[in-house]
């Protein structure tokens, strides 16, 4: 029996020395997943500021550096929180095992800023010493820890009362005027409004989502509500958006460009268009404030740019699509409308050609690179280098600097041409090559070569453009073409706000407060370029 009982205690002994390697395996483990985590973060992190980095000094070097950078912040969000998750797991496996804990490097946090209030949560104080006992403690200092907080949206009702008096000698009533409101039936205020636009035509937030929003915050707005006020805002907006239209129109020259939106139809949907038309003169220092029109169509015919540029002229910058080709013609009253296209269009065609990370990512040999697309790219970009030097300078300035890229455009033509001369008329690079070629379109792509006020791309009217496709995801559709022709006319006033690096969402609630109480000469005040916010809206 006792060597029976010497054998069970050693077994015992065994099996507990057994769990213990194992738990310390264990935690070993968790703190190796740390540290891969932290490093795979880390890692990403440092890459992801190289990419902004060389984004900011070279420019756009790649059609897909922005879409890149994009993918590689959503990539560090999912790796930051999974070396958290590791990082905790570590530490409590490293609480029941004598391996020491993993403590992850961590990026300095900005202090909190300055203007937002402080509320001091003071922990009660002892009343003895915790070693002796005494009464006799007096302080000596304390040691703050800032948590950064949120307190939900809160609603409120303003009551705005006006008192009446009566006369007690000719017994007449007397009562103030009643208040301006921002619509006429006046239960919602310019903050609320303003909320709402914004999220509906800034955030792609559709009104039945609002709408469940606020019934979860304790307020119930039907969707027929908030679209009616909608429509009032819109009719409330109407003389700022008419002096924005007058503004971009009389511009020496536009971008101009289209986006396909969605278009609910019965038995379906169809495909409209929103349009948009940019003047933006801070590339040749011009001064003038830049701004943004939009107008939706039920369909791309060259009817619509007619009737959009009607008694326009100047200098349109747009693609090649052919239904500005009216506005080109010579006869054309008031005037011709000179056309000046856009390289980056041109240059995508090629590139798209020669893009050797696209080839590898779909497994495609080698050789289906073009050699020829590949140099032409190159040739295009040594010209985009001088214009990135000249962004910013007078219209003279950049002619005179312009004229160092005629001859990289003239060789251009001449290589383009000889190429083009040995291939197929249906290989993918002639294709590329006959864009630029094709009837009178390379004197609208050297254009810029004689005008120092033309930009080499469309680009301003596709960053404008940018949030419409952002948006599409999120309402799908636009429900009919009142609905298209209220999105565009929000979208003249938000995406002219942002230009202007002017917050739309507090642009748009001082603008429906004061607009009623003001007079026709005023309003030119409230446009987003001479806008100073008033004492009401600094305050909220």
């Amino acid at each position: 029996m006792p060597d029976a009982a010497s054998e069970i205690a050693r077994l015992r002994a065994a099996l507990a020395a057994s769990e213990a390697r194992a738990e310390s395996a264990e935690s070993e483990l968790a703190q190796a997943r740390a540290v891969v985590s932290t490093s795979e973060a880390m890692i990403k992190h440092l890459r992801l500021e190289i990419a902004k980095l060389r984004r900011e000094q070279y420019g756009h070097s790649s059609e897909r550096r922005a879409r890149l950078i994009d993918q590689m912040e959503l990539q560090l969000e999912e790796l930051e929180a999974a070396a958290t998750e590791d990082e905790l797991a570590a530490e409590t496996a490293a609480q029941s095992t004598p391996v020491a804990g993993f403590q992850r490097r961590r990026p300095v946090r900005k202090p909190f800023p300055e203007h937002l209030p402080r509320e001091r949560v003071v922990i009660e104080a002892p009343s003895s010493c915790a070693c002796c006992g005494s009464d006799r403690i007096v302080k000596m200092g304390e040691d703050v820890t800032e948590t950064l907080e949120v307190i939900p949206r809160r609603w409120k009702v303003i009551q705005t009362v006006r008192e009446k008096f009566t006369c007690r000698h000719c017994e007449t009533i007397s009562q103030p005027p009643a208040p301006f409101h921002a619509t006429p039936r006046g239960w919602a205020g310019p903050n609320l409004l303003a909320t709402i636009l914004f999220e509906k035509f800034g955030q792609h937030q559709p009104l039945n989502r609002q709408a469940e929003r606020y019934a979860r915050e304790g307020v119930d707005l039907s969707l027929s509500t908030l679209a009616d006020q909608v429509g009032a805002c819109a009719a409330a907006l109407e003389p700022i958006h008419a002096l924005i239209r007058d503004h971009v129109l009389q511009a020496e020259r536009l971008h101009g460009d289209d986006t396909t939106v969605p278009l609910l139809v019965k038995g379906g949907a169809r495909t409209a268009r929103l349009w948009t038309y940019v003047r933006d003169d801070r590339p040749f220092a011009g001064g003038a404030p830049p701004a943004a029109l939009f107008y939706f169509s039920r369909d791309r015919e060259m009817t619509h740019p007619n009737r959009h540029l009607a008694g326009w002229q100047g200098i349109l910058q747009a693609d090649a699509y052919g239904g500005y080709n009216d506005l080109y013609r010579s006869d054309r009253d008031p005037g011709t409308v000179n056309s000046a296209l856009c390289w980056s269009h041109a240059r995508r065609k090629f590139f798209e050609l020669a893009d050797i990370k696209e080839k590898a990512r779909k497994r495609k040999p080698d050789h289906d690179i073009s050699p020829v697309a590949l140099e032409a790219v190159k040739r295009i970009d040594a010209i985009f280098d001088i214009e990135r030097e000249i962004n910013g300078l007078d219209a003279g300035s950049r002619l005179e600097v312009r004229q160092r890229s005629r001859p990289l455009v003239e060789d251009l033509h001449e290589w383009m041409r000889s190429e083009r001369d040995t291939m197929s008329k249906h290989n993918p690079v002639a294709k590329a090559i006959t864009y630029m070629f094709k009837k009178d379109r390379w004197e609208a792509f050297t254009r810029f070569l004689d005008d120092g006020r033309i930009c080499l791309t469309n680009n301003a009217a596709e960053r404008a453009l940018r949030g419409v496709a952002l948006g599409r995801k999120s309402w799908l559709f636009a429900g009919s073409e009142r609905g298209g022709d209220r999105a565009a006319f929000m979208y003249s006033l938000i995406v002219t706000a942002k230009m202007n690096d002017v917050d739309p969402q507090a642009w748009l609630a001082d603008v429906l407060a004061r607009l009623p109480e003001m007079t026709a000469s005023r309003v030119p005040g409230l446009l987003p370029w001479n806008w100073q916010p008033s004492e009401r809206s600094k305050a909220a």
